[in-house]
C-alpha cells in the first residue's frame, strides 16, 4: 500500500469527478473526438494541469477485499457516465468514448459540471438505481472509494477479469520465467530473438532480450528488450538506464515492458532523441496476449446494450 497519499485525495469526491469531466472532453478534442479510456488517461498524465499525475497513478488496498485498486478509476468512470447521461459523450462500444455534437461544441472556459452536467445526469442515475437491474453495473452509489462497488467499470465486464489475473500471475513468476514470457511476447510481435545477447536473469543492468525485426521493405533493425515487474510506475531514470544498455549493443530500437505503468517523465524520456523507445504497460500486455492468444483460450460472451436497460 502506498504511504504517500496525494493531496488531491483531500478534495471532496464529487468535486474530483467535476474536475475530471471537462478534462475528459478536452482530451477527446485533442484525440480527434473518439478514444479509449487508456488513451484518455495517457493524455491526462501528459497534459492535464488540474488532475495530478500522482493521483491518477495512486494505488491503495481495499480494507474489505484486500485487492489493490486506483481511486482515480472510479471517479473517471463516474465522470464519463455523467457526461454520457448529460449527452456530451456516447459509448459506441465497451471501452471507447466518443464526443457527441454537443460535446464537440462545448465551451470549456465556461464549463460548469454541476449546472451543465449533473442537473441532467442525476435523474438518470436515480432512475437506474430504482430499477435495480443487476446487469446495470451503475445501479448503486459507491459509499466509499473501494466499498461494495469497487468492481464498477464502464469499460469492464466479468469476462475481462482474466486481465487482472494475468497481471497478478506475471508478478509472482520467477524472474527467469517472466523474462522468457516477455521475449516470447516480442517474438510474436515479429522480433527474431538473438539468444546470445542480452539474456540476463538477474538485475545486473543488462538487457532482458535482444533481437532483430525486419520491415516489409526488408530493412532489419536491432531491437533491445527490457522487462520490469514493479508495483509503482516506471520513472525516467529507468528509461535512461535502458537507453544506455541499448548503446552497448548498438540497438536502434527499444521495447520496455512493465506490469505496471509509466510516469509522465518516463513517457517523455522515451521519445527523446532519434531512437524512440516503445513502452508496453500492464494494459498493453493484456491486449497483446489476447491479440496473439499467447497461452490463453478465447471464450464468447454477450453484453447487453442500453436497449435492455431502459423501460421505454
Amino acid at each position: 500500500m502506498n504511504e504517500l497519499i496525494p493531496e488531491f485525495m483531500n478534495v471532496p469526491l464529487l468535486e474530483r469527478e467535476d474536475r475530471i469531466m471537462p478534462e475528459v472532453i478536452r482530451c477527446l478534442l485533442s484525440l480527434g473526438g473518439e478514444a479509449s479510456k487508456k488513451e484518455i488517461v495517457k493524455e491526462l498524465i501528459l497534459t492535464s494541469e488540474t488532475i495530478p499525475e500522482d493521483y491518477i497513478e495512486y494505488t491503495r488496498v481495499s480494507k474489505q477485499s484486500g485487492k489493490s485498486y486506483k481511486p482515480f478509476n472510479f471517479q473517471f468512470n463516474f465522470a464519463v457516465k455523467n457526461l454520457e447521461y448529460a449527452g456530451y459523450v456516447t459509448i459506441p462500444k465497451r471501452g471507447i468514448i466518443k464526443l457527441t455534437d454537443k460535446g464537440q461544441s462545448t465551451n470549456l472556459e465556461s464549463f460548469n459540471s454541476d449546472e451543465m452536467v449533473r442537473q441532467l445526469s442525476e435523474p438518470v442515475f436515480e432512475a437506474n438505481r430504482k430499477k435495480k437491474l443487476e446487469v446495470n453495473n451503475l445501479q448503486n452509489e459507491y459509499e466509499n472509494e473501494a466499498g461494495k462497488n469497487e468492481e464498477i467499470e464502464f469499460d469492464n465486464s466479468p469476462v475481462d477479469t482474466w486481465r487482472d489475473v494475468l497481471i497478478e500471475a506475471l508478478k509472482v513468476m520467477s524472474p527467469k520465467k517472466f523474462e522468457l514470457f516477455c521475449r516470447r511476447l516480442v517474438k510474436q510481435m515479429g522480433v527474431e530473438i538473438d539468444t546470445k545477447i542480452g539474456v540476463q536473469f538477474v538485475a545486473d543492468g543488462g538487457l532482458d532480450g535482444f533481437g532483430y525485426i525486419t520491415s516489409d521493405e526488408f530493412r532489419t533493425t536491432r531491437v533491445a528488450i527490457q522487462a520490469k515487474r514493479w508495483e509503482g510506475s516506471v520513472s525516467s531514470p529507468e528509461i535512461d538506464k535502458f537507453r544506455g544498455s541499448m548503446d552497448k549493443h548498438n540497438a536502434e530500437f527499444g521495447v520496455f515492458i512493465t506490469t505496471s505503468s509509466f510516469t509522465k517523465n518516463a513517457i517523455e524520456a522515451s521519445r527523446i532523441g532519434t531512437r524512440v523507445i516503445t513502452l508496453i504497460d500492464g494494459d498493453t500486455i493484456c491486449d497483446l496476449v489476447a491479440k496473439y492468444e499467447l497461452e490463453v483460450t478465447p471464450v464468447m460472451t454477450y453484453e447487453l446494450n442500453d436497449f435492455y436497460l431502459t423501460e421505454e
